[in-house]
C-alpha cells in the first residue's frame, strides 16, 4: 500500500489554547478542480450530479479534505440548543440544555475565539488543516455566533419563557408585579443587596474600571437637574457574583414569581444615585480571552506562575460584548473605544444577558414531573475487606460503564488501598478532581498511613486549575509526592497504580478509565474504566507513572498506546491494517466512539481506508474534521453525534482485525493535541466477555441510536436521524439505564457479574 499523505504539525505547536492552528505543510501537488477539487453537497451524501473524487488525497484541496474545527464545534453546540427546543424533553431540562449551550459558547469565545483574535491582531498568516486563514476564520464564526446567540434568546423568549409560566413558573418584570410583591422586594434590595453594592463613576477623575471576565454588570446614563446644561454621565453597577441569580418570591397574593437579580438592582438604581435624573440603563458583560501564557520551562515555581496566570484570566483582553439590545448608541460606542472591539464582536441580548444563569431555576424548582427521572446508578460489587476486592480482580477483569455502573466502585478500590496494610504503594493521575473529592481524601489518608503514595496533578486543566492547586496543596501538606508531569505536555491519562505485597511476592492492581477521577462528574458523564489484576498490564502501567515523574522514555509495550510516543503511529497502523484485511478479503471494520475528530493525520488514513472498502462507523460527540459520505473520498465512513441528558465522554476504538476485534477504551480522542502534545495512555479489552460488553453496550447501541442521535453531514452540519415507519425507537441512554434496572446477577450481555458467582469462575492469568 502507498504511504499516506503526511500531515505532520510543525516540531514548536502552539499552546493548547491556539490548537486550532496546525500550521500544516502545503500539499505538493497543485490541486486539480477537475479530479475532484469540489466542494461537498451541503446535504452530505452527495449529490447525483457529483463526480466521485478520484485524485490522490495529497492532490485535494483542503477545503474538500476537512471541515473547519470551530463551525464543526459551533455545529455542537447548535445540537446542543437543539435539545432545548425539543418539546419532548421535560420542561426543566430543556432550561438546562439552553444554560449549557450558553456558557458553552462562553468557553468557546475564552478560548478559542481569543485564540483566533491574538493570531489576527498579530498578522500571523497561519493555518487550519482546511486552509482556511484566521481573519476568514473569524469572520465566519462571527456571523455564525451572533446567529446562535439570537437563537439562544428566541428560544427563551418565545418558548421557554411562555411554557414555564403555564406551568407556575413565572418571570414577570418588577414594574408589572402587585404592590404586596414590590414592597417585599423593596425590603429585599435594602437588607440583602444595597450593602454590597459600588457604583462606579466614568469621568476624567474616574477612568473606565477594568471588569471582571463575564461579570454581570449595569451601565447608567445620569442627568443632574442642577446642572444648567443637560451633560450625561455615566456609571457602572456590578451585580456581585455572590448573589443568586433568580430570587423566587413567597407566595403573594396567591402568586409564585420569579425575578432575575440584576433586575431588581435596576429598578432600585434612585438609591444608588441619588439627586440624579437615571436617563437609560442597560445590563452588560464582558468576555475576556482566558488563555493561560505559562512558560513552563523558566517557570522555577509553576504553581506559584499558573496561580498569578489566574489572576490576569479575570482581566484578560476583551473578545465579546454582550449587551441588552435596546443599549443606547453612546454606550455601545464608548464600550468599543474602552475595550478594543469591533461593532462585530457586539451581541446583542434580547432578554437575559447571561442565558447561564438560568441553570439555577432547575436547581431551585422540585417538580420533578419537569426533570428526567432519577438515574440510580447499579452496584455490581459491594466489597466488604481488602482481601475480598483483590482476590477478585485477581479472578477477573471488572468494566465499569459510569454513570450507569456506579463510580462508587472505583472510590472503594481506593479507599480499600488506602487503608490495607499490605499496600505499599499508590499511584494516581488527577486532570479534574473537583473540590471534596472522597479519591483525593482516601489519598491523603493512605500518606498519613505511610504508604508511598505519588500523585500526579495536571495544573493546567482549563477552567479547574484552582481546585487542582487546592487539592495539590492539601495532598503535599500530607506527605503525598505531588508531581506535575512532564514540561510542555498535559497528563491527561486517567490511571491508578495500586502496589501490594502478598504471600507469593509483589503484584501490581489497576484501574484504567476515560474519564475524570471526579465523583460529580462521573454522574452526568458516560465514562468506561477497568479494574485489573493483569501482570503484564500493572507493569506497563507502572512504566508510564516512571515516565511521567521521571526521564524515562516509554519503551515499546505489548499492551498500552502511550500518547506522545506510542499511540498515533499504533492507531494509524491499525487502520493500515484493515486496509490490508479488506484487499486480502477477510473481515475488515474500523468502529469509534470520540469526543472529538481533528487529527489530520488520522482523517486522511480514514480516507484511504474508505476507499479501499473499509467499513467505517464513528460516534462523534463534538468536533469532527472529516466530511463523511463524499463519493469517492469517505462514501464508506458514517459519523453520528448525539446529544442527550448525560454527556458523552467515553472514547473507544474497535479495530475488525480479520475477525479477532481489538478493542481500546482511552483518555485520548482523535486530536493533534491528544496524539502530540498531552500524556495519554489507551488500554486494551482483554477479557472476551468485557470485550463484547463495550462493543454491544458502549459502541453498538450508541452507533444504532435513532432518538438522539444525529447524522453528520459532509458540510459539518447535522440532522436528525429519520426512522423508518417500521423501526422501533432507540434512545441508547434510555437503553443502558433500563438495563441497570435489571437484576445485578446477570449483565445485559449474558456474562455472569454477580461477585459470588465469579469467584467459581476462575480465569487462567
Amino acid at each position: 500500500m502507498s504511504e499516506l499523505p503526511q500531515f505532520e504539525p510543525t516540531s514548536k505547536m502552539p499552546d493548547d489554547s491556539l490548537g486550532r492552528l496546525h500550521r500544516q505543510p502545503e500539499p505538493s501537488v497543485t490541486p486539480n478542480p477537475g479530479a475532484g477539487g469540489v466542494e461537498p453537497s451541503p446535504t452530505g451524501g452527495g449529490s447525483a450530479e457529483e463526480a466521485p473524487l478520484t485524485a490522490p488525497l495529497a492532490a485535494l484541496d483542503r477545503t474538500v479534505l476537512f471541515v473547519n474545527r470551530e463551525q464543526s464545534w459551533l455545529a455542537f453546540n447548535r445540537r446542543v440548543l437543539e435539545e432545548a427546543q425539543d418539546p419532548t424533553n421535560p420542561l426543566l431540562e430543556r432550561v438546562k440544555f439552553l444554560a449549557i449551550a450558553s456558557t458553552n459558547l462562553d468557553e468557546f469565545f475564552e478560548i478559542r475565539v481569543a485564540g483566533v483574535m491574538e493570531l489576527v491582531d498579530a498578522g500571523l498568516q497561519g493555518e487550519n488543516p482546511d486552509g482556511i486563514k484566521p481573519q476568514e476564520e473569524l469572520d465566519r464564526i462571527r456571523a455564525d455566533a451572533h446567529a446562535f446567540t439570537a437563537d439562544m434568546h428566541r428560544t427563551w423568549r418565545d418558548h421557554l419563557r411562555p411554557e414555564l409560566a403555564k406551568v407556575g413558573i413565572e418571570f414577570r418584570p418588577v414594574r408589572q408585579m402587585t404592590v404586596g410583591q414590590q414592597r417585599w422586594l423593596d425590603a429585599w434590595f435594602e437588607r440583602e443587596i444595597y450593602p454590597i453594592l459600588t457604583p462606579l463613576a466614568i469621568d476624567p477623575a474616574h477612568p473606565f474600571p477594568v471588569l471582571l471576565n463575564k461579570s454581570l454588570n449595569l451601565v447608567v446614563l445620569l442627568h443632574d437637574p442642577r446642572q444648567p446644561r443637560r451633560t450625561q454621565r455615566m456609571a457602572v453597577v456590578q451585580v456581585p457574583r455572590t448573589l443568586p441569580r433568580i430570587l423566587r418570591l413567597p407566595e403573594i397574593d396567591g402568586q409564585r414569581i420569579h425575578v432575575f437579580t440584576a433586575d431588581i438592582v435596576q429598578e432600585n438604581l434612585r438609591m444608588l444615585f441619588p439627586g440624579l435624573e437615571v436617563l437609560h440603563v442597560s445590563t452588560f458583560r464582558v468576555t475576556r480571552d482566558s488563555n493561560l501564557e505559562v512558560d513552563e520551562i523558566q517557570a522555577t515555581d509553576l504553581m506559584s506562575s499558573i496561580e498569578k496566570e489566574l489572576v490576569k484570566r479575570r482581566r484578560g483582553e476583551p473578545v465579546r460584548l454582550e449587551i441588552d439590545s435596546g443599549a443606547h448608541p453612546e454606550v455601545v460606542e464608548r464600550f468599543l473605544k474602552a475595550f478594543g472591539l469591533e461593532m462585530d464582536d457586539v451581541y446583542l441580548c434580547d432578554g437575559p444577558v447571561n442565558l447561564g444563569r438560568i441553570l439555577e431555576l432547575y436547581q431551585i424548582v422540585e417538580q420533578a414531573d419537569l426533570k428526567d427521572p432519577p438515574a440510580q446508578p447499579r452496584r455490581l460489587w459491594g466489597w466488604t475487606s481488602a482481601d475480598e476486592l483483590f482476590s477478585d480482580l485477581r479472578e477477573g477483569d471488572v468494566l465499569l460503564h459510569h454513570p450507569y455502573d456506579s463510580f462508587a466502585t472505583v472510590e472503594e478500590f481506593i479507599r480499600f488501598a488506602a487503608r490495607d496494610p499490605r499496600v505499599l504503594a499508590i499511584k494516581q493521575t488527577i486532570y479534574r478532581a473537583g473540590s471534596k473529592n472522597p479519591l483525593v481524601d482516601s489519598l491523603i489518608e493512605a500518606a498519613q498511613l505511610r504508604k508511598q503514595v505519588t500523585v500526579v496533578v495536571e495544573l493546567k486543566a482549563r477552567f479547574d486549575e484552582e481546585a487542582n492547586i487546592q487539592s495539590a496543596r492539601r495532598m503535599e501538606q500530607a506527605g503525598v509526592h505531588v508531581v506535575y508531569g512532564i514540561v510542555g505536555m498535559k497528563t491527561h491519562a486517567k490511571c491508578t497504580l495500586v502496589v501490594r505485597r502478598e504471600d507469593d511476592g509483589i503484584k501490581r492492581y489497576c484501574h484504567l478509565g476515560t474519564g475524570n477521577y471526579n465523583p460529580g462528574t462521573a454522574r452526568l458523564y458516560t465514562d468506561l474504566g477497568l479494574l485489573t489484576a493483569r501482570a503484564d498490564v500493572g507493569e506497563e502501567v507502572a512504566e508510564t507513572f516512571n515516565m511521567i515523574t521521571g526521564y524515562t522514555r516509554v519503551p515499546q509495550m505489548e499492551h498500552l498506546l502511550v500518547a506522545p510516543f506510542t499511540l498515533r503511529d499504533k492507531v494509524l497502523q491499525l487502520i493500515r491494517n484493515e486496509i490490508e484485511h479488506r484487499k486480502a478479503g477477510k473481515p475488515a471494520g474500523i468502529r469509534a466512539k470520540l469526543n472529538n475528530l481533528a487529527d489530520p493525520q488520522i482523517i486522511m488514513a480514514l480516507y484511504e481506508a474508505s476507499r479501499a472498502g473499509v467499513p467505517i462507523q464513528l460516534c462523534v460527540r463534538s468536533v469532527c474534521c472529516l466530511r463523511p459520505g463524499v463519493p469517492g473520498l469517505s462514501d464508506n465512513i458514517s459519523v453520528v453525534a448525539i446529544v442527550d441528558r448525560f454527556l458523552e465522554h467515553s472514547r473507544v476504538y474497535q479495530f475488525e482485525n480479520a475477525g479477532n476485534p481489538i478493542v481500546y477504551l482511552s483518555s485520548a480522542d482523535w486530536m493533534v493535541r491528544n496524539l502530540d502534545r498531552r500524556v495519554e495512555v489507551a488500554a486494551p479489552i482483554l477479557d472476551p466477555e468485557l470485550k463484547k460488553r463495550v462493543m454491544d453496550e458502549v459502541l453498538g447501541l450508541a452507533l444504532a441510536d435513532n432518538v438522539k442521535a444525529r447524522r453528520v453531514l459532509a458540510s459539518g452540519k447535522s440532522v436528525r436521524i429519520e426512522r423508518r415507519a417500521d423501526e422501533p425507537p432507540l434512545r441508547s441512554q434510555v437503553a443502558l439505564l433500563e438495563m441497570t434496572m435489571r437484576q445485578p446477577e446477570t449483565t445485559p450481555e449474558g456474562g455472569v457479574s454477580d461477585p459470588q458467582k465469579r469467584r467459581k469462575k476462575k480465569k487462567v492469568r
